[in-house]
């Protein structure tokens, strides 16, 4: 449940710190490539910590170790605590899969808005000598852009609320 409430929070920030990159001007187009690559490298770090929870959980779910891990637990009717936990497993895996596929897609829109924002500052970096030219590119990549961020930031937040109703649907389960 934290890690799916980290991963709400991390998305509402990716969200945040991309609707902030289109404010800027042009000129700041580094500073936001900067802050975009950060950003890139916490998607891809915490898409690492899931492959590996992932991982585990694939090992956890396996009869052996379902049944090593109830071995010190007594019981009148074994199967059902087997039954229980590999459920309680069950479960795990498929919200980390679930988060998973939340910051592959994240990381991916997130590589695109870089290379995005590098073809802009290549292009306003070589075309500075032309004014009327600047201008029209200019023009034409602030809206490209915007538009990919614009579509990143609501991408993140409809799968804060996804991530919102999966949890609430896990704690009704649950109770």
């Amino acid at each position: 449940m934290k890690r799916a409430l980290g991963l709400v929070l991390f998305m509402a920030l990716v969200a945040g710190f991309t609707a902030n990159a289109t404010a800027q001007d042009a000129s700041n187009v580094s500073e936001s490539l900067d802050t975009l690559r950060s950003q890139l490298l916490d998607a891809q770090a915490k898409e690492a910590g899931l492959e590996a929870r992932q991982h585990q959980l694939d090992e956890d779910l396996k009869p052996e170790n379902i049944e090593r891990s109830l071995a010190g637990i007594g019981s009148t009717r074994p199967e059902e605590l087997r039954e229980s936990r590999r459920r309680q497993l069950s479960i795990e895996r498929d919200g980390v899969r679930a988060q998973l596929k939340l910051v592959a897609t994240s990381r991916e829109r997130l590589e695109s808005v870089i290379r995005l924002a590098e073809t802009q500052a290549y292009q306003q970096n070589s075309s500075a000598g032309t004014p009327v030219l600047n201008q029209a590119l200019v023009g034409k990549q602030s809206w490209g852009f915007g538009w990919v961020v614009g579509i990143a930031a609501a991408v993140g937040e409809i799968l804060g609320i996804v991530m919102l109703v999966i949890l609430a649907m896990k704690r009704a389960r649950r109770t």
